[in-house]
């Protein structure tokens, strides 16, 4: 099926994306999957291009779109290419700017936007904790009011970008007698006393994202870094969740029809018995289901993007992409490893990082099972 959502400007960024991801990822693909990060100099180099900063107004440095769009087509080419790198470039341009944008003062939006731009400061958001994932209103990281600062104490784990953020935005329970209306978002800079980061996570996919443990051991918090109304971070959090969601829908989609595609090319030149292994009628049919299910997927998604753009994404139009995206792309890619046989379980072989690289989808952004449950409500059940 044509995809009809994309102009010509869309298709300008996917160009200088594109050309990105080949002239300054891929050559730097194994030290980033060594290093468990992407290097500060390929962060700059992002910035130079004006990759992080597309919705970021032009008088602190970004490209001002207001175009939901232009987030799509780089989050496609970046998941293209590689899904923790994307995960990583979504988070600080894609799920972070719209909190300061939105809820930051001018002083703040002049302190931290720039060099969000740029490339200079990397950002992260700190919702998760040890104790709990995808229940946001249980938190335990706590803010205590001193005069004019906040104490901050407890910790967050699985923080994408976290080991080297420069600007963390932290969730924080204010007020235990309030429940969700008791939590306030706070920006925590790099080298504030008492904040500290734990090891590089050891995960089983996504090697090339900084993903670490933050820990706040009576962080001293001046109330010029609180993002937004006291008591209204959970609130705040709800309202910008889509985007989350929709972006992580748009990554899962492109990531796998990437590889699908790569797939394709393999099953026609891997002989077996005489023939090409995509001749076969079980793998033609495992295939024609598998291009169907990521069209179909695409499908909604760009309706999700359109939707988005326009101001009319629901939460649940959001949880729907999301949870679906992530059950298609899981599927297909295991579906590709095992065409490619022995090879697919080889690390050499994209697919089987990819394969690796997907399965926390169904987790992050919210469970699948907690998107079901936010459905299941709007259906009045």
């Amino acid at each position: 099926m044509p995809r009809n959502i994309y102009t010509e400007d869309h298709e300008a960024l996917r160009s200088t994306a594109r050309e990105f991801v080949q002239r300054t990822l891929q050559p730097h693909a194994e030290q980033m999957l060594k290093a468990k990060a992407i290097e500060r100099e390929i962060w700059l180099e992002a910035g130079s291009k004006g990759l992080l900063g597309l919705e970021i107004p032009e008088e602190f440095g970004g490209a001002g779109s207001p175009d939901y769009r232009f987030n799509a087509v780089l989050a496609e080419e970046m998941s293209a290419f590689n899904a923790a790198t994307s995960s990583c470039f979504g988070i600080h341009s894609d799920v972070c700017p719209p909190y300061i944008i939105d809820l930051g003062t001018d002083e703040q939006k002049q302190r931290w936007l720039p060099g969000m731009a740029t490339g200079e400061k990397i950002c992260a958001i700190a919702m998760t904790e040890p104790s709990g994932g995808s229940d946001l209103a249980a938190l335990k990281t706590t803010g205590v009011r001193d005069g004019d600062d906040w104490i901050i104490n407890g910790s967050k784990t699985f923080i994408t970008n976290g080991f080297q953020a420069d600007l963390v935005i932290v969730a924080t329970r204010t007020d235990p007698s309030k429940g969700a209306k008791g939590i306030t978002l706070f920006m925590i800079e790099d080298g504030m006393a008492g904040f500290s980061r734990g090891r590089k996570l050891d995960k089983v996919g996504q090697e090339e994202s900084d993903t670490a443990e933050l820990f706040f051991d009576n962080v001293r918090v001046p109330d010029t870094n609180r993002l937004g109304e006291e008591g209204m971070g959970f609130i705040s959090m709800m309202q910008r969740l889509p985007q989350e969601r929709v972006g992580a829908a748009v990554s899962n989609v492109a990531h796998a029809k990437a590889i699908l595609l790569e797939t394709l090319e393999y099953v026609k030149e891997r002989k077996a018995f005489g023939q090409s292994i995509g001749s076969f009628q079980h793998n033609k049919f495992k295939l024609a289901e598998m291009v169907t299910r990521i069209e179909v997927a695409e499908a909604y998604v760009d309706d999700c993007i359109e939707a988005h753009a326009e101001g009319t994404l629901t939460p649940i139009d959001a949880a729907k992409a999301k949870w679906f995206s992530a059950e298609v792309q899981n599927d297909v890619l295991d579906d590709c490893v095992q065409l490619y046989g022995g090879y697919g379980f080889m690390n050499e072989y994209r697919v089987a990082r990819a394969w690796r690289d997907a399965r926390v989808t169904k987790i992050w952004a919210g469970s699948n099972e907690i998107m079901k449950e936010l459905i299941g409500r709007d259906l009045g059940l």
